[in-house]
């Protein structure tokens, strides 16, 4: 195992010799785990009003953005050097569009069963959902901007939970 700093703090996926390593989890107990992350798209006000009248010409934005962070949840261990792959319980993607701000929260919720997080998972799912808003829509709008890609809370395991937001 890696020493720790000052802190007590230690990157769990570097070995003693200083190189990149899975972690075992082998000898974790399966635990229930939740994560839930958020991100946000911002755009011009004609694109949002696109979006909700559904009238994008590559058809619902929404729920193919929908589709696509579900199905990068289900791939981050393909994208994601390192992490662990995980037979998800439940990824819910969901929005919250915001009139006066011209943008559109997602949330990403995932859960599992198992012996490691699933926050990765759910930073996956938002970060995917949103690029697939962007590029479902720059032919209208080039000016779309994605920001605020958080943990916003995790349940679970021998860490404990942590609530951001």
């Amino acid at each position: 195992m890696p020493k720790a700093d000052s802190s007590g703090k230690r990157l769990t996926h570097i070995d003693e010799s200083g190189q990149a390593s899975m972690v075992d989890v082998g000898w974790k107990d399966d635990t229930d785990r939740e994560a839930v992350a958020k991100a946000a798209i911002t755009m011009e006000p004609e694109t949002l009003a696109l979006i909700k009248a559904n009238n994008m010409k590559k058809g619902d934005v929404l729920g193919v953005a929908r589709i696509a962070g579900i199905m990068a949840a289900k791939n981050t261990s393909n994208l994601i050097p390192l992490c662990h792959p995980l037979p998800l319980n439940q990824v819910t993607i969901d929005f919250e569009i915001d009139d006066e701000a011209n943008s559109i929260t997602i949330t990403g919720t995932t859960n599992v069963t198992g012996k490691t997080g699933v926050e990765m998972e759910a930073l996956t799912a938002v970060s995917i959902a949103a690029l697939t808003i962007y590029d479902m829509c720059k032919a209208v709008d080039r000016a779309m901007r994605i920001d605020g890609v958080r943990l916003a809370r995790k349940t679970g395991g021998k860490s404990g939970d942590v609530f951001l937001e």
